[in-house]
């Protein structure tokens, strides 16, 4: 078994007291819970139901990098992530950890996702099984360069080394940033199918026009830090193409962009190629 002191579980959530309430006793391991600037009592609730939970109440919405001030928090060396409506299986924390001191290089470990009560595979799973990236000999898994945050287990020198999740992309589409640094940096990510989440998609969700405007925002703020000019402007043609939602991002992403040129610096060469092989371009 995993000793309490190696691991945290970070949960960040926003306005979703019931969906916590239900999900906190799931998770096998101690809890950190960052809390956004909820309006809907989610603090009082959780400390009253759960007193053993560890509740960074923040006095705005951070987004993504609350997750970021939850594992400096935890103090781990393995932090788990979960959202307010997910939870690993039991038993799979431990063994997740297992695989990460298995392998020294893994930074991020993505667990197999399954979807509501009907437990179906997040298409996304598929994507990462079959990663063009092959399966590095040091990884325990197909090689990515990106995962999904509600099912991801990370080395916390390795996040915090790279920054974590950073207060200009925020959310939706703050793994990307964190994805290219750790493999710039030389870290490994890999999908484990052999560990799983379950995910139960709260009712309480932004429209798919503001989804999809949030994504548009976080694309071409990380192609402006990280990605060659050509691709900036890629980026910005493609959220323009996209009609209402995309031109939404680009507006959203005005405010943040000083800070997203003061910290560009793009991947390194290699890197770019293995973006190029995952977009089926790599002649």
């Amino acid at each position: 078994m995993t000793p309490a002191s190696d691991l945290t579980v970070v949960v960040a959530s926003q306005n979703r007291r019931a969906d916590l309430l239900a999900t906190l006793p799931r998770h096998e391991a101690p809890v950190v819970l960052v809390d956004n600037a909820s309006t809907d009592g989610t603090v009082d609730a959780v400390r009253a139901a759960h007193p053993d939970v560890d509740v960074l109440a923040l006095p705005r919405n951070e987004g993504a990098h609350g997750r970021t001030l939850g594992v400096a928090r935890a103090g781990t060396p393995f932090v788990a992530f979960a959202d307010d409506d997910s939870w690993w299986a039991p038993g799979d924390l431990a063994r997740a950890v297992e695989i990460m001191r298995t392998h020294p290089r893994l930074a991020v470990l993505n667990a197999r996702i399954l979807v509501g009560p009907e437990e179906r595979l997040d298409p996304v799973c598929v994507e990462m099984a079959a990663s063009p990236l092959d399966t590095a000999d040091d990884l325990p898994g197909p090689s990515l360069l990106g995962f999904v945050a509600c099912a991801a287990l990370v080395r916390t020198a390795a996040f915090e080394a790279v920054g974590g999740f950073d207060d200009v992309i925020r959310f939706p589409g703050e793994e990307e940033r964190l994805a290219l640094d750790l493999a710039a940096a030389g870290w490994g990510l890999a999908y484990v199918d052999a560990v799983t989440v379950h995910h139960h998609p709260s009712t309480r969700r932004d429209g798919a026009g503001r989804r999809q405007a949030g994504i548009a925002r976080s694309r071409v703020l990380t192609a402006v830090m990280r990605h060659p000019l050509p691709e900036v402007a890629r980026a910005v043609a493609d959220a323009v193409r996209s009609g209402r939602p995309g031109l939404e991002g680009l507006a959203r992403a005005l405010p943040d962009l000083p800070a997203a040129v003061r910290r560009r610096r793009p991947v390194p060469e290699r890197v770019r190629a293995d973006l190029r092989t995952l977009a089926g371009d790599a002649a």
